[in-house]
């Protein structure tokens, strides 16, 4: 074995060994899914980073400029930064006070049993796919670092995974997150050093770029405000109210505590963000033609850096990649477990919870593979995670949080517009601005299924 793959092997070893020793601790439901809710600034910063930056912007944004230039990578890291910037701003604190254990409970407790129940459906599949893009980012490093076939490297990098996170928790996830953002970020600042000295310096690497691969749409087009805003609405909308977020959140030990490791974790995303972005531009002149232009990071870094760097880098970009895995698996297991599985057997005790919830990471782990293995790439895995459904739930879940407007029907209404128009639009229709038509549809249908019912209980009132 050569010693890039050992040392991955040992990266993989210390998270199996953090997982089993913490999994001893977990006593409850709420130690297995939120750490217990005790995380302090420090560590909830960090983790909301690690959980963040993770394959799509490492492996799938630098892939996805390597080939197209910026215009394969809008959205990252800025949106996606701004994503956190939101959360931390708008909704971080206010969803904290309310106590929740997942995000579907706001539904049940604002709206009705039913509509929490559509909302599992509509969010799960998103954090399935997003956990399937990160095992094929896995994947493809093991690939690229070793003669195994990405197929098989994909395998390999399932099992990993799956065993990791039903025995962890989040506990342990943020447990390590530290460490792994703190490697990570030395691991990208040394490669980005190396890469621009091999290109006498940053200013001449970035000069040396084609100008039309620095073109944010891509060629000589003019840059079209619809289009702009539908690439930003997509992570900005589709992402702000994820579970795999919002379990960040609910795990701080205070409102304070959750709001300012947001906005620290967005800062840090968009400064760390940045590095893989120089690294597709200058990595199509440096490693012309790759058949895996997701591996140009890899690879970037096994030509630059000495043996012994390569190896601490590969290894912290696989714990990155286990970070933000296991919370994309932990959201949908807990969605389903807390939200679908609990209430249909209520006397069922903490220990079975916890089994339940496992048992759902081990389910949606082998689905989350199924999806690795015949997806086009990780970018694409994670835009369509971010749109599945997501329009009617940042909606609904948006006057859910700050308004008494609308009842239950009008949040079934606005969550099953919101879908559907996204399918008919993207696949159907195929219009041009798909997302913003779902936020359209979801929001239009919600305020006049409210403006109904508001109207009904007129009626019933005055007889």
């Amino acid at each position: 074995m050569s010693p890039l793959l050992l040392g991955i092997a040992a990266y993989i070893l210390v998270q199996l060994l953090i997982a089993f020793a913490v999994s001893r601790r977990i006593r409850s439901e709420s130690d297995y899914l939120l750490a217990g809710r005790r995380l302090g600034l420090a560590i909830g910063t960090f983790t909301i980073f690690a959980t963040w930056f993770g394959a799509e912007t490492v492996v799938g944004a630098a892939g996805s400029i390597y080939a197209d230039g910026l215009a394969g990578g809008a959205a990252e890291p800025f949106a996606y930064g701004a994503t956190l910037l939101f959360m931390g701003l708008v909704y971080a604190a206010p969803l904290w006070r309310r106590g929740l254990t997942t995000f579907a409970d706001l539904f049940r407790e604002r709206y009705s049993a039913a509509v929490e129940r559509l909302v599992v459906l509509l969010v799960v599949p998103g954090s399935v796919m997003w956990a399937a893009a990160q095992i094929r980012a896995f994947g493809q490093v093991i690939s690229a670092s070793s003669t195994f076939e990405v197929e098989l490297a994909i395998t390999l990098a399932a099992a990993v995974v799956i065993v990791y996170t039903v025995y962890g928790g989040l506990m342990a996830d943020a447990v390590t997150d530290i460490v792994q953002g703190v490697a990570l970020i030395v691991g990208l600042a040394i490669l980005f050093v190396a890469v621009a000295a091999a290109l006498d310096g940053f200013g001449s690497a970035l000069a040396a770029v084609p100008a039309e691969r620095l073109q944010p749409l891509g060629g000589t087009q003019s840059p079209s405000g619809l289009a702009l805003i539908e690439r930003w609405a997509i992570p900005l909308c589709g992402s702000v109210l994820s579970q795999e977020l919002i379990a960040r959140v609910l795990a701080a030990r205070s409102p304070e505590v959750a709001r300012r490791a947001t906005l620290l974790g967005a800062g840090l995303y968009v400064a760390v963000g940045c590095i893989p972005v120089f690294l597709g531009l200058v990595g199509a002149s440096l490693l012309p033609a790759l058949a895996e232009p997701e591996q140009v990071v890899a690879r970037l870094a096994q030509q630059y850096l000495p043996t012994f760097l390569y190896v601490a880098f590969a290894g912290a970009l696989v714990s990155a990649i286990l970070s933000t895995v296991d919370s994309a698996l932990l959201a949908a297991a807990a969605l389903t477990s807390h939200n679908v599985v609990v209430p249909l057997v209520p006397n069922l005790g903490e220990r079975a919870k916890v089994r339940a919830a496992r048992l759902g990471v081990l389910l949606f782990g082998i689905i989350a593979y199924a999806l690795a293995l015949h997806a086009d790439g990780v970018y694409e895995l994670v835009l369509e995670a971010s749109a599945f459904g997501s329009a009617g739930v940042f909606v609904v879940g948006t006057f859910a949080l700050f308004s008494r407007v609308g009842d239950a029907g009008a949040a079934m209404a606005g969550l099953v517009a919101g879908l559907l128009s996204w399918i008919a639009a993207a696949y159907v229709l195929d219009l041009p601005y798909p997302y913003l038509a779902s936020l359209a549809a979801s929001f239009v249908t919600y305020v006049g299924a409210a403006a109904l019912e508001r109207r009904s209980a007129v009626l019933a009132r005055t007889g």
